[in-house]
């Protein structure tokens, strides 16, 4: 395994790192003040983000993320060390670079699964930056990580579909700019558990499709990226040709979409640890207590050093995930998809503590972002599947190769 990055990677850490000093960090505060503007529409997507996607537009670097000739053609390997840059100003680089989730992987579902006329109508648009879209999988009455156990219906009247269902924490679903939800639904709840399920496109202004509220996540919003959603679906009727792919296609497309979604959650978790160590440094160099900066103490020297080992670690793991995606494909990667969804959120989160501890009271402030990205990286433990599932399925495949032999 080569880890090391090609020239085309090099220029465009080179691109991205200039893009993020000129105009990112600086749009940090002004992203701030206009999240709070009572003037504006509490859900639409700040101005300043609009902005950054015109100059990277012009920087060339725009919908990085996606492979083949509908984005810009990057493998995983490359991709990588570029979601990395993206995570250290995650509220806004992922998004100027329209490289954000759940964005990323619908486009990605689209362009892999949609047929002519589906990728037209949203994925066009979707690579452009013009609409915004959800993703409507989670249910809260039943167990969603396991996909078997969606309630959603999506029942065929004709030449129609017709959705019924609740869903929440649908991420993106509060921005008026949202424009479709990709639904999972059971369409044969008879069949095999694994071809019960369905996808199917759905446009917001569909009647019988009511956004309820916006769900918090401990307790902050996420206006920055359009909020969570609780939605509901009562009796949405849309064309059957909607339906992606075939009936009982739905949970093959959605392992083929979580695969690529789960690393970059991970690319960019490196990014936010770097952050956070970064702070980290800077605060305790210039904090004296006790008659001499918090750096100098032994307890503080050790967090420092461990979580520069910890990133390390962890950032090796995701290369080596990347490089298997690109050579063995997903289904060879599995279980390296698994282990980095498993250690690297937590291994952030251990980081991110050590960061707030760093800083006291101002740590669980909002005059650092420390406390927000706690908060959502948090969430990353329960995204995609939480902890226990991935444990459970690492262990089973471990355990296989012995019973085999």
């Amino acid at each position: 395994m080569d880890f090391g990055y090609d020239a085309r990677t090099e220029e465009l850490l080179a691109r991205l790192t200039a893009f993020l000093d000129e105009h990112v960090y600086p749009a940090e505060p002004v992203l701030t003040a206009q999240l709070a503007d009572p003037a504006r529409d509490r859900w639409s997507i700040p101005p300043v983000i609009g902005d950054l996607q015109r100059e990277a537009k012009r920087r060339g670097l725009w919908n990085l993320f996606l492979p083949g000739e509908l984005g810009a053609g990057l493998t995983n390997l490359q991709y990588a060390p570029l979601a990395e840059l993206t995570g250290r100003s995650i509220q806004l680089a992922p998004a100027a670079l329209n490289c954000a989730a759940p964005d990323t992987g619908n486009m990605e579902l689209l362009a892999q699964f949609g047929d002519e006329a589906q990728r037209k109508q949203w994925l066009e648009p979707l690579l452009a930056g013009e609409i915004r879209s959800a993703f409507a999988m989670t249910e809260p009455e039943v167990a969603s990580s396991d996909a078997t156990n969606i309630e959603t219906r999506i029942e065929r009247d004709g030449q129609d579909y017709v959705v019924t269902g609740r869903k929440w924490y649908i991420t993106g679903a509060m921005n008026p700019d949202c424009r479709i939800f990709i639904v999972m639904g059971k369409t044969d709840p008879a069949a095999d558990p694994r071809r019960q399920q369905s996808m199917i496109l759905v446009p917001r202004d569909t009647p019988g499709v009511t956004v309820r509220r916006g769900m918090t996540v401990f307790g902050y919003d996420d206006r920055d990226h359009g909020g969570h959603a609780e939605v509901v679906f009562d009796g949405a009727r849309v064309p059957a040709g909607n339906l992606i792919g075939e009936a009982g296609s739905g949970f093959a497309i959605a392992q083929a979409r979580l695969g690529p979604g789960r690393i970059h959650h991970c690319m960019r978790a490196i990014g936010i640890a770097e952050r956070a160590l970064e702070l980290m440094c800077r605060r305790v160099g210039a904090r004296v207590a006790f008659g001499r900066p918090l750096a100098a103490q032994g307890v503080i020297q050790d967090w420092i050093a461990e979580s520069r080992v910890r990133i390390e670690q962890a950032r090796l793991l995701v290369l080596k995930t990347a490089w298997l995606m690109d050579t063995v494909g997903n289904r060879g990667a599995h279980t390296e998809i698994q282990a980095i969804k498993i250690i690297v959120p937590q291994t952030v989160e251990w980081i991110l503590d050590k960061a707030v501890q760093a800083h006291g009271a101002a740590g669980v402030s909002q005059d650092t972002p420390l406390a927000h990205l706690w908060a959502g990286n948090r969430t990353l433990r329960l995204a995609d599947g939480p902890d226990e599932v991935h444990r459970r399925s690492l262990a089973r495949r471990e355990l296989k190769k012995y019973q085999e032999a």
